[in-house]
């Protein structure tokens, strides 16, 4: 019946409809931190994937999305989360039993290897001349950022989400109120650092540390300034998280027990 296969076709919502109806409300409520979900969505599938219809989207689109992040240079952690974020989301609209999404079709995707065991620390010489590229680059906030991140070891989200009224700089303290581990945890301030966030230039009725001076509010990413500036330093492998690693790495070298360092 003509008609009949016309509604069922109607009735199958597009990707676009599927994420705004269903899949944005149910992060709302159940994740925490979605601001770098929702930020993956409009960059990466939206664009690409957002017209097709549930039933239409095949593991071979996917499969082609994947290989091409890798192709524009992201890490291969970063272009895994396209395939799984369709596989969470496919998962979730055969829960709720929406139309076109009997089948997954990220389950026939396969994701890249990840060497996780190796990490990445800057050299003090690496970091003079990361420094001088960020002081050349055109996102103004981009060397406070990294120099906080290498001065205090947080995640980036952290860092980009903090706010002013949770930074005591009387007290020499920065309290994330709400950590990836789900509890709120306390940052102690060097006199170095002390010095970075009184340099800080701030907005009037902004409360972020580190806003997008535009929006006046947080970086929903940074990769493209921070692609330009690693690799005018020479040293286009090292990602952000690595930054991290280096503030442990520098603790440990300084002669701080693994306790402290953990801790930190």
């Amino acid at each position: 019946n003509p008609s009949e296969d016309k509604k069922a076709i109607r009735q199958v919502p597009t990707l676009r409809d599927f994420i705004r109806d269903n899949y944005i409300p149910h992060i709302h409520l159940h994740r925490r931190n979605f601001q770098s979900t929702i930020s993956f969505l409009n960059i990466h599938i939206l664009p690409r994937y957002g017209s097709f219809h549930l039933d239409q989207v095949t593991a071979a689109m996917i499969g082609e999305g994947h290989q091409a992040m890798r192709s524009k240079g992201y890490a291969p952690a970063m272009c895994n989360k396209l395939p799984v974020l369709f596989k969470i989301m496919f998962n979730l609209a055969k829960k709720q039993k929406v139309q076109g999404a009997s089948e997954n079709p990220a389950n026939g995707v396969t994701l890249f290897q990840l060497n996780n065991a190796k990490e990445r620390y800057l050299t003090s010489e690496e970091t003079v001349r990361l420094h001088e590229a960020l002081e050349r680059s055109d996102n103004t906030q981009l060397k406070y950022i990294v120099t906080l991140m290498l001065m205090f070891g947080c995640r980036k989200r952290e860092l980009l989400d903090a706010k002013w009224e949770d930074v005591d700089l009387e007290r020499r303290n920065w309290r994330i109120p709400m950590s990836k581990t789900g509890k709120a945890r306390n940052i102690p301030l060097s006199g170095k650092a002390l010095e970075v966030l009184q340099q800080l230039p701030r907005w009037k009725g902004c409360p972020y540390v580190v806003p997008n001076p535009e929006t006046q509010k947080p970086y929903v990413s940074l990769f493209l300034s921070w692609d330009t500036a690693r690799k005018r330093a020479g040293l286009a492998e090292v990602r952000m998280h690595d930054l991290r690693h280096s503030f442990a790495s520098n603790l440990v070298n300084a002669g701080q027990s693994i306790y402290v360092v953990g801790k930190l």
